[in-house]
């Protein structure tokens, strides 16, 4: 698909280019870095058309951080399904979800809480954001028999920022490997061994 084609070669609705195009951007350069502008020249939307779908910036930012939070959490689920069907399995295998395409710039949420300021909407759906995922990872700590299931996916969510982050400046192969090391490490720890 190019130039805003669909797969049948209708034209992709405005707001869907819009919020595909803003997406792209806010990723690769920030929140801050992409102006009104810069997002309905790439998308080829008149100004009108922008803020008929999105009536500030800041809501669609919230547009694509919602987008990226069920993108992230579904890449998150099937990295841990093919890791086989034990949970602690499970556990470690989701830090496979992380880089993939070689344009990983690291973690949506990450990146954008350091631009937006405590109290914000912005803020808010980064911190609900964080909030899912660790109790994800809390659920799926409980089934593989945790200890305290709670500290598990504290631990897990920290070491997966970490590698978001690290792995958005170093190679991916070099950072994942690692990171599954530490967590395999945290969950027989904490699961006991098999």
């Amino acid at each position: 698909m190019t130039g805003g084609e669909a797969k049948s070669g209708a034209r992709e609705p405005a707001r869907d280019r819009i919020l595909r195009t803003a997406t792209d951007l806010f990723y690769t350069y920030g929140i801050r870095g992409v102006g009104i502008d810069r997002i309905i020249a790439e998308s080829g939307v008149a100004k009108a058309t922008l803020y008929a779908h999105f009536r500030s910036k800041d809501e669609l930012v919230l547009a694509y951080l919602r987008r990226a939070d069920a993108k992230w959490r579904r890449m998150l689920r099937d990295a841990a399904a093919a890791a086989g069907d034990d949970p602690r399995d499970q556990l470690v295998g989701m830090f496979d979800a992380i880089g993939g395409d070689g344009g990983f710039r690291g973690c949506a949420f990450i990146n954008s809480a350091s631009e937006s300021l405590p109290g914000t909407p912005v803020r808010a759906a980064t911190v609900e954001h964080k909030r899912l995922v660790r109790e994800w990872v809390r659920e799926l700590a409980a089934k593989a028999g945790a200890a305290d299931p709670a500290l598990l996916a504290r631990q897990l969510t920290v070491l997966l920022d970490g590698a978001m982050s690290a792995a958005s400046i170093e190679p991916v192969p070099d950072v994942v490997p690692a990171a599954r090391t530490s967590a395999r490490a945290l969950v027989a720890q904490s699961c006991g061994g098999r």
